[in-house]
């Protein structure tokens, strides 16, 4: 399946992301569908249509597929049910959302594709807990098997802690207890996967997270060259695994050890916090590159054109908007979202070139 110019791409949920594809989109001349159950979303004042309804709405689903050429989704915790309704016309498919949306499944999958991952337990009670945390040297992390991102859904256990309060804190679901990873950098691959089966991947970053929330990413990041070669491959091959058409990112640690020196943390089946540097310091950009694969044309050249640093504005970091328009190098996106909340993305900011002292509130 190849578009052309004047198709209407579906996207199945309407936030930033969701915005952002919708602006790549209609700058290639391509239109676009939202729909997602929330009003007033952020990318229905760019998208050409948009439908409000429930993912488990099956007649408005129906309705919303007979309106477009092709269908992608704009965060992973879109019901697998819904994308499975919708036929082979999603891309990615419903497999990525399947792996993704359960973190137990992800990290046997990803272990299956070759990636390293950090020593964890499936559990679903406070004994299960409590044993899992023996095994794992007595400290972890206990996070969600579903739903959780942002650094929602987690809490850090250590000797001592009251396991039955941990789990409750949680809503006593099924869980995982994650093993702690010593690292010296956080980063992550960004890569393309066309229909074609060809792929490209982005200049790896540095991130930094604070809260469990992404804080920033500095182009060029923390790996080597043969690092960052790695990364790719295991990527490409997660990737390939599921067929995927698209863009995917798989967040690593780099713990420094020769022996094991990359370890996956999750894999996100869609555009990436971590990548949005590349709307003005590559070639092409992300968002451009997914429209780009699931449209069936070839990929754009992922070469990065300047070293930048992505800050994300956080909460009310957005209401000082107007100084960043004065900042040498900077690019300002703010997404249109009405209300301002504490942890919530606002925009980002991502300023150009080399040796730009960039902080929040400096």
């Amino acid at each position: 399946m190849i578009l052309t110019p004047g198709a209407t791409i579906g996207i199945l949920g309407g936030g930033q992301l969701g915005r952002m594809l919708a602006t790549a989109a209609a700058e290639l001349g391509l239109s676009v569908h939202i729909y997602c159950p929330d009003t007033d979303p952020p990318a229905a004042a760019v998208a050409a249509g948009t439908t409000i309804a429930p993912y488990e709405d099956a007649e408005a689903l129906a309705r919303f597929a007979a309106a477009v050429d092709v269908v992608t989704y704009e965060f992973e915790n879109v019901p697998v049910s819904a994308v499975e309704g919708l036929g082979d016309r999603v891309r990615p498919g419903p497999r990525a959302l399947e792996v993704a949306q359960d973190r137990l499944t992800e990290k046997a999958f990803l272990a299956e594709c070759g990636l390293p991952v950090a020593p964890h337990r499936g559990v679903s009670s406070p004994e299960e807990i409590a044993g899992a945390l023996t095994d794992l040297g007595g400290v972890g992390i206990l996070k969600t098997r579903r739903m959780g991102y942002d650094g929602k859904g987690q809490v850090r256990l250590v000797p001592g802690v009251d396991v039955a309060r941990a789990f409750a804190s949680i809503g006593e679901v099924p869980a995982i207890v994650e093993a702690l990873v010593p690292f010296d950098a956080e980063t992550s691959t960004v890569l393309a996967r066309g229909a074609d089966g060809r792929t490209a991947a982005y200049t790896a970053p540095a991130n930094e997270h604070s809260e469990g929330i992404l804080r920033r990413s500095t182009v060029p990041g923390p790996l080597t060259a043969g690092l960052e070669a790695e990364a790719q491959r295991l990527t490409a091959d997660v990737a390939e695994a599921l067929g995927y058409v698209g863009v995917l990112a798989i967040e690593w640690f780099v713990t420094g050890d020769p022996a094991n020196p990359l370890v996956a943390n999750e894999m996100a089946p869609r555009v990436h916090n971590t990548g949005h540097w590349t709307q003005d310091a590559a070639v092409t950009s992300q968002f451009e590159n997914h429209i780009r694969a699931i449209a069936g044309w070839p990929l754009g050249s992922t070469a990065r054109t300047a070293d930048a640093v992505m800050l994300n504005l956080i909460g009310h970091d957005a209401d000082d908007w107007q100084r960043h328009l004065d900042t040498a190098g900077a690019k300002l996106h703010l997404y249109g979202k009405r209300d301002t909340r504490p942890g919530r993305k606002m925009g980002h900011v991502n300023v150009l070139s080399r040796g730009v002292d960039f902080r929040a509130g400096g």
